[in-house]
């Protein structure tokens, strides 16, 4: 699995799931592009790649402002001459855009949508023409398993992130006769840095959150990046419009069951 020569751009790269992709395609030989908000940590990310022998560079961006986004296809363009993979990575979901059809402010949905879904649309945009123009190339985004099954009270979220799914199938379609094949990761609960902090407070929690999962375990943000880098490959080249859930079996259980099991497991395992 060789990315010699390839470009990478990997949205969000600077924490968690974006920063280990950046790193694992670097590790394969991609030039990567960390394109972030927080500039300091993509930077770091940046400096480590390259302190491993990789090639990086980073760039800082408001996925919520469309003309940063264009700067930062044009950039990899400058740098590297071309784009081969474009991972769009960007996160909205803070608590202030929680809430339900009632509850939730309008400015709230609009700017959580900004970049949960016209990020995206704005990205392939701008990287396409790019991409048919070097004889193909690879979109990934980063839906979730939120946008096939719902929580209480975020209502932006899982319609952002089913919209994800949804957009990518419709690229894969408009795109594949130009060899541009397009797909999307659904993960379950990543444990990225900023996760952990909270589950370090917390650890009995973590242990009893993990009985969800059939293999007894949450995610982490290699296990996305493994998956993201197994879509970029020439092996996955025939796959193209799919929704890859990664989420260590959440989203196939029959949840009266799963009651059942985690019922008798705090039972055997009490909290403090």
């Amino acid at each position: 699995m060789s990315f010699e020569q390839k470009v990478a751009i990997v949205t969000g790269g600077a924490w968690g799931i974006g920063a280990e992709t950046a790193r694992k395609l670097a590790s394969e030989g991609a030039n990567v592009l960390i394109a972030d908000k927080d500039y300091e940590a993509a930077k770091e990310n940046a400096q480590q790649i390259e302190n491993n022998g990789g090639s990086a560079q980073a760039i800082q961006i408001d996925l919520s402002v469309s003309e940063q986004i264009k700067l930062m296809i044009d950039a990899a363009i400058n740098e590297w001459g071309h784009i081969d993979f474009l991972v769009q990575n960007g996160y909205k979901d803070d608590v202030l855009n929680r809430g339900s059809a009632v509850t939730l402010e309008e400015e709230r949905w609009d700017s959580a949508m900004d970049v949960l879904t016209k990020a995206l649309f704005i990205g392939a945009k701008h990287a396409i023409p790019h991409m048919q123009s070097n004889g193909g190339g690879v979109i990934i985004n980063i839906a979730s398993v939120h946008g096939i099954l719902v929580e209480t009270n975020r209502l932006v979220y899982e319609a952002g992130k089913a919209a994800v799914i949804a957009m990518t199938k419709q690229m894969a379609v408009d795109f594949g006769p130009s060899n541009i094949r397009v797909n999307c990761i659904l993960p379950g609960h990543v444990v990225t840095e900023r996760l952990q902090e909270r589950w370090n407070k917390e650890p009995k929690m973590l242990d009893f959150f993990a009985q969800q999962y059939p293999l007894g375990r949450v995610g982490t943000p290699a296990d996305i990046a493994n998956a993201i880098t197994f879509l970029c490959s020439d092996n996955a080249a025939f796959i193209t419009g799919h929704p890859l859930v990664v989420d260590g079996g959440l989203t196939i259980q029959l949840q009266e069951e799963l009651t059942v099991q985690l019922g008798k497991y705090a039972q055997e395992n009490p909290f403090d």
